[in-house]
């Protein structure tokens, strides 16, 4: 199973959730686990009897939510501490270095930092990786209306202090109200529906699904038609 770890502060459930929908429609089981403080999976992904930490299917991937670490997770579905799991891929969704350390963020293929431009996002972001010794290597997924230059300069001076190496590519998340909209309606739905996100929208989904499976050799066409069918409903 290959870890993949979504840091920062910056509210990630719902567009963690759509990227987790593309890789599951190529043929892979996804296994989305919410570390995070807030616990939003709990209220966005429809649950019949939600406990205190608990394992549903939705959309055709697994949600994990109020586990501590893997090896609850294994207990949950009655693995022995040296059984692997079945899924492969594990989205990470982490606000803390609890949770970076916790589910052994280290070891994910991908690291990707999301965050908006606004101060607490930026800064309670970075927290999330300050316990951090090693080098870490950081692609950045930026939520903003309008990408400026002077503020992915502000985040680099901000992380100036950590161990960060900063991927060449960032991917730019253009998010207005029409797009919250979409979402909104999504979650009363408890659908993932792709029709009504914008096309920069699912253009940075994709480009996020390119990135995770690029050692599988899926290329950006298949992701491409892929998105497209999940449109369609097909």
């Amino acid at each position: 199973m290959k870890k993949i770890a979504f840091i920062g502060a910056y509210d990630k459930t719902d567009f963690l959730l759509y990227v987790s929908k593309i890789i599951t429609a190529l043929g892979k089981k996804v296994l989305v686990v919410d570390t995070t403080i807030t616990q939003k999976a709990k209220y966005v992904v429809p649950v019949i009897h939600p406990t205190s930490s608990y394992i549903t299917e939705y959309e055709d991937m697994d949600v994990a939510v109020g586990f501590s670490d893997l090896d609850e997770i294994r207990g949950y579905l009655g693995l022995a501490s040296e059984d692997e799991f079945e899924y492969d891929y594990c989205m990470l969704d982490i606000d803390t270095y609890a949770g970076y350390n916790n589910y052994n963020a280290g070891e994910a293929i991908k690291k990707y930092f999301v965050t908006s431009f606004d101060v607490y996002s930026l800064k309670k972001g970075l927290e999330a990786i300050s316990g951090v010794e090693e080098k870490i290597t950081l692609t950045k997924v930026l939520f903003s209306k309008n990408f400026l230059r002077e503020e992915d300069e502000y985040l680099e001076f901000l992380a100036m202090n950590y161990n960060i190496e900063w991927e060449k590519e960032h991917i730019d998340f253009p998010f207005d109200s029409g797009e919250q909209n979409a979402i909104i309606e999504n979650q009363r739905t408890s659908k993932l529906n792709f029709r009504n996100l914008s096309s920069t929208y699912k253009a940075a989904l994709q480009q996020i699904a390119e990135g995770i499976l690029e050692q599988e050799g899926i290329g950006s066409g298949e992701i491409g038609r892929t998105v497209r069918k999940i449109e369609k409903g097909a």
